[in-house]
């Protein structure tokens, strides 16, 4: 099995860390909300025997990387800028970048905008779709219904933050549980996608009273470890940037990605489901698609749920390329 081996990188003016394992080309994995470079723990190990040099980074805002105070530096460009600096820093000229959650818009948009340098893209959980004509908040306003739809919820800085923070490990364990495969509905009704008025996300999460098994209490452990440490605004400061974003990226409207590309989604995960119409139009949006694969019972986290699954069709992608 490869060696992990930890570093710290100067990209885009502040600190990413970021581990790596095995020699060969670059794929750059890129984790999401509330996660970290641990998440791909099983695909860095399976990269590597695979002849590929793979380097998982702790996201801005999350774990060893900077974490700067103001919202506006989470924006999708700075993290563009974040992955194309690291590649620099690795003395590497291109990249295949892998992104789940939001990683797969950071890697979408980072092939988008630079695919002289990332040559491929695959993307877990989350379906590319082009910018469209309406400002994210409205469509999130609209997918709540009477409800308040969580990144709605996210928004306003501070709030989500004073439920997380008291009880770290409960909330960390109930949403990780409650977006997999294993969750059952919520036992007071509605989903964790939406929050009632007046109400908590922290209510409509499930608590197991044993771990799944692709989350094992030493996985629990460093996570809860990472945010308790660094606190949970770094994430949630992403959520914070959605229609900066969409000012930021009006000159890429209706741009498709045109590297060859890989999705990856889970039959019982909200991202993929929400995401119907977008992989229903992959042969526009993504003309270089290789292969769109729905893993059956898959709940959100994918590429933990179903290691084996995902690291086999990785490698492929990989290797054809």
């Amino acid at each position: 099995m490869a060696e992990l081996k930890h570093r710290v990188v100067s990209a885009n003016g502040i600190r990413i860390h970021l581990v790596e394992a095995g020699s060969g080309p670059l794929v750059l994995l890129i984790h999401g909300f509330p996660e970290s470079w641990y998440s791909w723990r099983h695909q860095l190990h399976a990269l590597a025997d695979a002849g590929y040099r793979a380097a998982a980074i702790d996201v801005r805002g999350y774990g060893r990387s900077s974490a700067p105070s103001a919202i506006d530096e989470y924006r999708m460009t700075r993290h563009v800028g974040d992955n194309l600096s690291v590649v620099e820093a690795l003395g590497e000229k291109t990249a295949i970048i892998v992104g789940h959650d939001w990683g797969s818009p950071i890697a979408a948009n980072s092939a988008l905008m630079r695919p002289d340098v990332f040559r491929a893209c695959a993307l877990l959980s989350v379906p590319y779709s082009p910018r469209g004509s309406r400002r994210p908040t409205e469509s999130f306003r609209l997918m709540g219904g009477k409800e308040e739809f969580y990144i709605e919820y996210f928004q306003q800085p501070g709030r989500a933050e004073r439920e997380i923070e008291p009880d770290v490990r409960s909330w960390l364990l109930g949403f990780y549980y409650s977006a997999s495969g294993d969750a059952s509905a919520p036992a007071s009704g509605g989903t964790m996608a939406t929050i009632a008025p007046g109400g908590r996300m922290r209510d409509r999460l499930t608590i197991p009273e044993k771990l799944p098994e692709w989350l094992s209490a030493e996985d629990l452990d460093f996570y809860v470890a990472e945010f308790e440490r660094t606190g949970l605004t770094g994430g949630l400061n992403r959520y914070r940037n959605v229609d900066r974003d969409w000012e930021d990226l009006a000159v890429f409207a209706g741009q498709p990605i045109t590297v060859p590309s890989l999705f990856i989604g889970g039959e019982k995960d909200g991202p993929t489901r929400w995401g119907g119409a977008a992989i229903a139009n992959f042969n526009k949006t993504m003309p270089g698609l290789r292969g769109s694969h729905i893993l059956s019972g898959c709940g959100h986290w994918v590429q933990q749920e179903r290691s084996r699954e995902t690291n086999k069709l990785l490698v492929d992608f990989v290797k054809g390329l």
